[in-house]
């Protein structure tokens, strides 16, 4: 037994912990409920590693097992691989391939063109994901441009579908899914409904996703969630002429296949396949980007907000760590929140968020900036609305008093 692995063992380290220090961990990518995703510099290149907090899943430590043991069968060229997994005394880790290449809009905007028959290619490298999904029962419910990435910076790189940490495995053909699960304007009517939902979420999402890519806004656009699901259950899908004349009917048949309210009627993964746009023939050469960067340019400001949002995650998390000494928590979470927007592959082998300019510092962005000024303008409107309604209700108070 090795000297490091008779110091694990006297701090109460599990055996499987040693192979922490395999890995070099860099800049935070993302945080949720159950724990934060860091990218690492592991033996054979950089990966992403998902560290799930146990004293937040006890109790639920099954949903860990399903996920590790899923991630293991997958095995297709557009699904981010499984590499290894182990644990410490307070914490899981799971080590997946790390995609470098970009988020799909983000990597799209940088070409000098992207036209309608490209699009039909992505979406079918999507689409082949999804089926492959599907014929192993499994149902990805959190399917958004932002867990589309590109494996490299590589020109002919494939798109892969990542994180699966709410995908579930359907054991049964009649089985039903009834948790809440997906992400606001790309989850499916059924699932909003807290209806029964299963692998037909799955392509309602797909079918957001081509609307989107076409021309440049979603379909379904409330912001309120009751008024979302009254917009999705009545499913009047609208082609307006000025962004969609130039695009095919093949491409419109394929989302009104997709986009429809009852699940049963949803074209399936396979039965899509077949479909005459994925082909590309009569896609046409009408170039995209100028659609596509004017949606990446009104996603900013939600962005931002996203990262304010993930900064108070993260650190909600660092306060449940029952192991400090050991901590997978990033020591500034303003900063890593940022950072997770920004790749620079060096920043694995330097530390990621304590990387940057002199003393360890880097300037926050001007996006999160704008959303923390936004998130701290509306906190104090919010504030002054309560002091005038405590006011109100007092001088009310005191009149009946008089």
């Amino acid at each position: 037994m090795s000297f490091t692995n008779m110091l694990n063992r006297l701090h109460g380290q599990p055996e499987s912990y040693e192979k922490k220090a395999k890995y070099r961990f860099g800049r935070t990518l993302g945080a949720g409920t159950y724990g934060i995703v860091r990218e690492a510099e592991g033996p054979d290149g950089p990966v992403a590693i998902k560290v799930i907090l146990k004293k937040v899943v006890r109790g639920n430590e099954r949903m860990v097992l399903d996920e590790l043991e899923m991630l293991q069968r997958l095995d297709h060229p557009h699904i981010v691989k499984f590499v290894d997994w182990f644990e410490s005394k307070d914490k899981y880790y799971i080590v997946t391939e790390l995609a470098t290449g970009g988020e799909l809009f983000d990597r799209i905007s940088q070409q000098g063109r992207f036209t309608e028959k490209d699009a039909s290619q992505t979406i079918k490298q999507v689409l082949d994901a999804v089926n492959y999904l599907h014929q192993n029962n499994v149902v990805h419910r959190d399917l958004k441009p932002e867990n589309l990435l590109y494996l490299t910076k590589a020109p002919d790189s494939d798109l892969v579908l990542a994180d699966f940490g709410i995908a579930k495995t359907l054991h049964s053909k009649d089985e039903v899914l009834r948790t809440m699960a997906g992400s606001f304007g790309y989850a499916a009517p059924e699932v909003m409904m807290k209806m029964g939902h299963g692998k037909p979420v799955d392509m309602w999402s797909l079918g957001i996703i081509t609307y989107t890519l076409l021309c440049g806004y979603p379909p379904f656009r409330s912001e309120v969630l009751q008024d979302l699901i009254d917009e999705c259950n009545a499913c009047n899908v609208v082609f307006h002429e000025r962004y969609w004349k130039d695009v095919s009917n093949d491409a419109k048949d394929f989302i009104l296949k997709l986009l429809r309210a009852n699940p049963a009627e949803r074209w399936t993964s396979e039965r899509a396949l077949a479909h005459p746009w994925l082909s590309g023939k009569n896609a046409t050469d009408h170039n995209l980007l100028p659609e596509i960067r004017a949606y990446l340019a009104r996603a900013r400001l939600r962005r931002g907000i996203e990262m304010v949002k993930l900064a108070n995650r993260i650190e909600a998390l660092k306060m449940q760590e029952e192991d400090p000494d050991n901590s997978d928590m990033p020591k500034d979470a303003t900063l890593a929140a940022d950072q997770s927007r920004h790749f620079n592959p060096s920043d694995a082998n330097n530390g990621g968020e304590d990387s940057g300019t002199a003393g360890g510092k880097r300037k926050l962005s001007k996006t999160i900036k704008g959303a923390i000024f936004r998130e701290v303008v509306l906190a104090k409107v919010r504030e002054m609305k309560e002091q005038e309604e405590t006011q109100k209700i007092t001088e009310e108070a005191a009149k009946k008093v008089s």
